[in-house]
């Protein structure tokens, strides 16, 4: 028996100001799209920006040296720590 892929949907369903839903309905026809494509494509692009945002840290020279140099020191669990890993992994768990 060979194994086929089932494309699961889920839906999400948006109540707007009309000022809102003429303002998406004009940057819809412009682009040739229709709404879902366009809020899709809005959504993911946006969700996205707001992901790179939280997990990428640019540092500069010097605190890239000082970095490096936190990271060689042995970790010491302290109150403060452990209440910081708990929060986070509370925000990533859902």
């Amino acid at each position: 028996m060979t194994a086929t892929a089932v494309t699961k949907w889920k839906y999400i369903s948006l109540r707007l100001q009309y000022s809102a839903k003429s303002k998406i309905e004009l940057a819809v026809r412009l682009e040739g799209k229709n709404v879902s494509q366009f809020t899709i494509a809005s959504a993911l692009e946006r969700a996205e920006k707001t992901i790179q945002e939280h997990e990428v840290m640019a540092l500069g020279a010097r605190e890239s040296e000082i970095f490096f140099h936190a990271l060689a020191k042995p970790v010491r669990f302290n109150k403060a720590l452990r209440e910081a890993l708990e929060s986070h992994n509370h925000i990533m768990s859902k």
